[in-house]
């Protein structure tokens, strides 16, 4: 016979299995055995149950195979794994009859019948009496036997002190209670305060209500450190007032401050001269006197916000601020005063009891009850019999005409004075002055014109027209400096232009240049030394006429120039090659500056289109050459046409 399992030898316990098992036998699963054999045949196939192992927790039906609770006891948090060995026998457990087991795995899941715990029944914190609202002090837990979602708490502060002194929060994460601080603390108030912690489960099964209550409590101490403290103001009053007529050194208030420390250090008092940069207040450095320090005036600065310091005498680092709001109460030190300079206007046929102008005053001080003013014609006018004044009683008053016409040619213009005072006290009053103009009028009433300029200018010529017209004066001024400035500009250019033009220079000083003989522009000397040139004077050639000639005369001095023979085999590579020479070492020489300076030559070159005027290629004193042509030159050479007709001219003489 073969014996076989059929079903999972792995069970689980289900987790209500703690509530039921007040009682024995509750049912945890089925274990089915089938048997091979012919189930007609005797009791082959006939099978039976039995437990080997754990029959001191379980029990299995031998006809069912149900698997129930042996005891009524099952405790997870004791052993929450149980491993039964079940067999089943065939022949209905006869002797002689075949067997098999299998191994059920029972595992007894975790229901919330276990309440929270704190391991301690007291708790010890310390913390400054400084630390902010929100400092955490410190963590404490419960402990669960439960397991998941059981083990999930909420912690509360149970007794009233704890509750408006300190907060307690959980941490989701690890279920510990933060205690933290929700108002400020103060060591000198007091020192050590008690709060009780409360921790309970957040799920709870109602089937375990009657196991107690899910809940447990602890103490937590905690006590407040004393640190030097800065000084603190007593009462925290910021406003004081003053009047704005008080003497400098008028007490304006007192400030208080005191160390809260058991030490009681002495307090010092400053003014933040940040705040106060004028210096208008002072502060007694001992008492907290706050005085004037200069002259108030409500009108300018009506409130002042300052900053008091108390620090201790001792630790000026313990500094405690306060802001001071003071304000300036209004006395009546300000007159009134027309709230303009007046002008009206009055035609000539003006009839009594015409109204002018209305007149208003302002008054700088602010009374507490309001202002009232009073009108009248100041003591100068009582004489007037041109017109009157009428105070209409709310602080206005009008100006009226009291005769019959006006003549403008005897006087044009009319001053009226007039008194305002106002209520106080003490009673101030001023004098303005109202200007009235007689003007002549239209059959309408219209203004057309008053013999005053500066009036008709100002009611015939707007400001815009007035700007408009000194914008205009301004561009014709722009206008003729840019001109002026053009013209000087333009002359100066051309200034330089003429100073720059080289023919007006040989103009101007009638130089021609002194051909060989001009050694300024360049060194001949250093040319002449490379080669012999061969001199020839006057004299050489066949005795020339011109030998006796004194120096003095223009023509002898010109026989006496030396004179160049140009032979065809003359090598000129020599001036070439020394030319080039020079040219190199200016090149290379970086002080030198960047233009050629050989400009003169020792020698004309070939192929000139004017024939050559000088006297080199003169073998004799005596020249064929004829210079009369010389005179169509222009004045520039008319001086050295006159010298070489002069010379030709006494040539022929003497030839005759």
């Amino acid at each position: 016979m073969h014996l076989w399992m059929g079903t999972d030898p792995a069970f689980l316990l289900d987790s209500g299995t703690d509530a039921v098992l007040q009682c024995s036998g509750t049912s945890v699963m089925q274990v089915m055995a089938s048997d091979a054999d012919d189930p007609t045949y005797g009791s082959s196939a006939r099978v039976v149950y039995s437990v080997l192992e754990g029959e001191q927790h379980f029990t299995v039906d031998s006809k069912t195979g149900v698997i129930r609770t042996a005891v009524a006891d099952l405790d997870r948090e004791t052993q929450d794994r149980y491993e039964v060995v079940i067999r089943a026998t065939d022949m209905a457990g006869q002797l002689g009859g075949l067997s098999g087991s299998t191994t059920v795995t029972i595992v007894v899941t975790d229901v919330n019948d276990n309440p929270p715990r704190f391991p301690q029944k007291m708790y010890q914190f310390s913390i400054v009496e400084t630390a902010p609202v929100g400092t955490a002090i410190g963590r404490v837990k419960a402990e669960d036997s439960d397991v998941g979602e059981n083990t999930d708490m909420t912690y509360q502060v149970k007794d009233e002190e704890g509750v408006e002194m300190f907060k307690v929060t959980t941490d989701s994460n690890t279920q510990e209670a933060v205690i933290s601080v929700q108002k400020p603390l103060d060591y000198e108030s007091k020192k050590v305060h008690t709060v009780v912690v409360e921790a309970l489960n957040k799920f709870v099964d109602p089937r375990f209500v009657d196991l107690g209550t899910f809940r447990d409590q602890t103490i937590v101490r905690v006590s407040v450190l004393d640190v030097d403290e800065p000084p603190e103001f007593r009462p925290p009053s910021n406003l004081m007032e003053v009047q704005e007529d008080a003497h400098v050194g008028s007490v304006v208030g007192i400030v208080t401050a005191l160390d809260p420390d058991t030490a009681n250090h002495p307090v010092r008092y400053a003014i933040d001269r940040s705040t106060d940069t004028e210096r208008i207040f002072d502060i007694d450095a001992n008492t907290g006197a706050i005085v004037t320090g200069k002259v108030l005036d409500r009108e300018t600065a009506g409130w002042h916000n300052i900053t008091v310091l108390a620090m201790e005498a001792d630790n000026h680092s313990q500094v405690s601020r306060a802001s001071l709001r003071i304000r300036i109460l209004d006395v009546n030190d300000n007159p009134p005063e027309l709230a303009t300079p007046y002008e009206a206007a009055v035609c000539e046929d003006a009839k009594p009891g015409q109204l002018i102008q209305t007149i208003s005053v302002v008054d700088r001080d602010e009374p507490q009850s309001g202002h009232r003013f009073y009108f009248t014609l100041a003591p100068e006018a009582t004489n007037n019999h041109h017109f009157s004044l009428l105070d209409i009683k709310d602080n206005t008053a009008a100006v009226h005409t009291q005769r019959m016409g006006f003549n403008r040619q005897e006087q044009d213009v009319y001053l009226l004075p007039i008194l305002v005072v106002d209520s106080g006290p003490p009673a101030l009053s001023s004098t303005g002055t109202l200007t009235i103009r007689i003007c002549g009028c239209d059959s309408n009433g219209a203004i057309q014109s008053c013999n005053s300029t500066a009036y008709v200018m100002s009611a015939t010529l707007s400001p815009g027209a007035l700007i408009a017209l000194l914008v205009c004066i301004l561009i014709l001024v722009v206008l003729v400096l840019l001109i002026l400035t053009l013209k000087r500009h333009h002359k100066s250019h051309l200034t330089s232009e003429d100073d720059e033009d080289m023919r007006d220079n040989v103009i101007k000083y009638n130089d021609e240049g002194g051909g060989e003989q001009d050694t300024e522009a360049y060194d001949m000397s250093a040319l002449r030394s490379l080669y012999d040139f061969s001199e020839i004077k006057g004299g050489d050639g066949g005795g020339g006429p011109g030998e006796g000639v004194p120096s003095g005369n223009p023509a002898s001095e010109l026989h006496a120039l030396p004179q160049w023979v140009q032979s065809p085999d003359l090598d000129f590579s020599v001036f070439r090659d020394y030319i080039c020479k020079k040219v190199e070492q200016a090149d290379e020489d970086l002080s030198v500056p960047p233009y050629d300076s050989f400009q003169t030559y020792a020698f004309e070159g070939s192929d000139s289109p004017v024939p050559s005027l000088s006297s080199i290629n003169t073998w004799s004193s005596g020249s064929e050459q004829d210079f009369s042509y010389l005179g169509v030159w222009g004045p520039r050479f008319r001086q050295l046409a006159a010298l070489y007709a002069g010379r030709r001219g006494e040539e022929d003489s003497e030839e005759s």
